[in-house]
């Protein structure tokens, strides 16, 4: 495993990390559960990522008792939440947003579910545009300073937004945001490389970006369409499949296709492929990977040596061929 800081932070993350969307409290059992959490920290993963909404929290339960009966140290790891959308089916009002009440509720809550006495990174999930940045701003603050959060940061701000809440940070002396989680993949790279282009160097701003494969789509296991038993066929997952497809104009798909076909080509598997182009960007922190079952996460751990091996001529081609 290679570990990169967390941006101008001096935290050591796993180039590669494990996350909980969409498959704990979900799709997977306790058990496979705790076989992924074993198997990625077995293989060097230090950093595992959750959030208040995962599964309305049970993904964090999940992850708290599998981390629990790991006996994993805890001076050994990091683990984060979000905040934002409540953890509740139908959440009430008080039970959403960036409001200093609910981020520090739901702090609360998710150290409980996640069995921890501290937050180790913790997430604005999304802009809350009913709550003042200065407010969340100082709600994080607070936080830190009582030893319930170390970094905070955001999830799917605006470059602007980011700014916004570091200028009001450093004019009253409180911690501002050092990290930003926000999906990148060969599909999905105008946030990362153009948008956040100043901040890495002007707020020192690492990013744990998700969705390395655009939710399956560089895999190839859409290439025929998509299957009940995908995670884009999956019950409730419309809007995703919706993401993740996009329409005629964004020809995501054909995109997609050509990359799986060159994979074929030169015989690698995409998956790892399409990872070890995330892992080339070095603003990218931490690339969050997710996985139903062990075979799959330790074939996408492969990308760390693709990303030393793979020749510049053959980044460059996929890039071409994904443009």
């Amino acid at each position: 495993m290679h570990y990169r800081r967390l941006g101008a932070t001096g935290l050591q993350v796993s180039a590669l990390s494990f996350g909980a969307w969409l498959t704990f409290g979900q799709q997977i059992g306790r058990g496979a559960a705790r076989d992924l959490v074993a198997a990625a920290w077995d293989h060097g993963i230090n950093f595992f990522d959750n959030a208040e909404g995962y599964a309305n929290g049970e993904a964090e339960r999940v992850m708290g008792d599998v981390i629990a009966d790991l006996r994993l140290p805890r001076d050994g790891f990091a683990v984060s939440s979000k905040v934002m959308f409540g953890s509740a089916k139908d959440p009430l009002p008080m039970q959403k947003g960036l409001s200093r009440k609910h981020v520090r509720d739901a702090c609360d809550a998710a150290l409980k579910r996640l069995r921890v006495d501290y937050l180790d990174l913790y997430f604005c999930h999304r802009p809350d545009p009913d709550t003042p940045i200065e407010e969340t701003v100082w709600a994080m603050d607070g936080l830190i300073r009582q030893g319930k959060v170390l970094y905070w940061g955001t999830s799917e701000w605006s470059a602007a937004q980011i700014r916004e809440a570091a200028k009001i940070a450093k004019h009253h002396g409180l911690q501002g945001p050092s990290m930003e989680q926000p999906q990148y993949n060969l599909l999905h790279r105008q946030r990362v490389e153009l948008e956040y282009a100043p901040l890495y160097a002007e707020l020192g701003l690492g990013t744990t970006i998700w969705s390395p494969l655009s939710s399956g789509l560089l895999t190839g296991k859409y290439n025929a369409g998509v299957a009940d038993d995908t995670r884009l066929g999956q019950e409730g997952q419309t809007w995703l499949q919706g993401m993740v497809l996009g329409d005629t104009q964004n020809r995501r798909l054909e995109r997609a296709r050509k990359f799986t076909a060159l994979a074929a080509e030169l015989g690698l598997a995409p998956a790892p492929l399409a990872i070890a182009w995330c892992l080339r960007n070095p603003h990218v922190s931490t690339v969050i990977l997710g996985a139903s079952r062990v075979e799959q996460l330790l074939q996408n751990l492969e990308a760390l040596a693709l990303a030393d091996s793979v020749e510049h001529a053959i980044w460059a081609r996929v890039e071409a061929l994904t443009a």
